[in-house]
């Protein structure tokens, strides 16, 4: 029987989440400037490509040059992957979006469809979503994009640049609504000095920890710790929320 997990490549992620993301869901990792986010996303893109599955990767804000350097430090050879034919990296603006939810597609849809893309992810749709100043037309192109993203087929991750110790950290509660799982990605400051931490906020039709747990990146990427920070027990969601 095929799974319906799709690995996060996050050690000690996955059994948090019921052996990792939902197949085909739409899944929104927030945090602010450094908490992790960018090599989270391309973590999660390394497991699929180490399984042969192709990937894409769509940012508004980073270099492709840069990216592939910064990666290296992990290990993580992404001009090899792109050889191997198991990996796209797509430098978009935002204005480039906008266009393609007009168009019902676009360029991104055409290269989802010929390259057989199963995993995604947009790095960041914060740029996105400033196009817009009315919260209704906000409301609108968020709804307009993970539509389009659902009927793509493919499991995808969406990185959002926010405060999440605060709680407006979604401009907008459509997003919350329409993606599947929020995780929040928090950079505390403990006397002297900072703590990065990970938080299971929602994920629909999965009984997920809702506590907080520790995280490094390390120079083999981000791994989360095994145990709850400062020793919480571990609680459970309600399925289907």
């Amino acid at each position: 029987m095929e799974s319906t997990r799709v690995d996060s490549g996050i050690p000690n992620l996955n059994s948090l989440i019921e052996g990792g993301f939902e197949k085909k869901s739409t899944n929104l990792i927030v945090g602010g400037s450094g908490t992790g986010k960018s090599i989270i996303s391309i973590q999660f893109l390394i497991a699929g490509m180490q399984k042969n599955e192709k990937c894409l990767y769509v940012t508004f804000e980073e270099k492709k040059s840069e990216v592939y350097e910064n990666m290296k430090r992990f290990g993580w050879d992404l001009d090899k992957y792109e050889k191997m034919g198991l990996f796209v990296f797509l430098e978009y603006t935002p204005e480039k979006v906008k266009t393609m939810l007009e168009e019902g597609g676009g360029a991104i849809e055409n290269i989802i469809v010929k390259n057989k893309i199963s995993r995604m992810v947009i790095d960041s749709i914060t740029s996105f979503e400033l196009l817009f100043e009315k919260e209704l037309e906000k409301r609108e192109a968020a709804f307009a994009l993970f539509n389009m993203i659902s009927g793509w087929n493919c499991t995808a991750l969406l990185t959002y640049e926010s405060d999440a110790m605060k709680e407006s950290t979604l401009d907008h509660r459509t997003l919350e609504f329409e993606c599947d799982s929020i995780i929040l990605l928090y950079h505390t400051r403990e006397k002297t000095k900072r703590q990065r931490s990970i938080e299971v906020l929602k994920m629909r039709g999965t009984e997920h920890s809702t506590d907080l747990y520790k995280f490094e990146i390390t120079k083999e990427g981000v791994i989360v710790d095994k145990k709850p920070y400062r020793g919480a027990s571990v609680k459970k969601s309600n399925k289907g929320i």
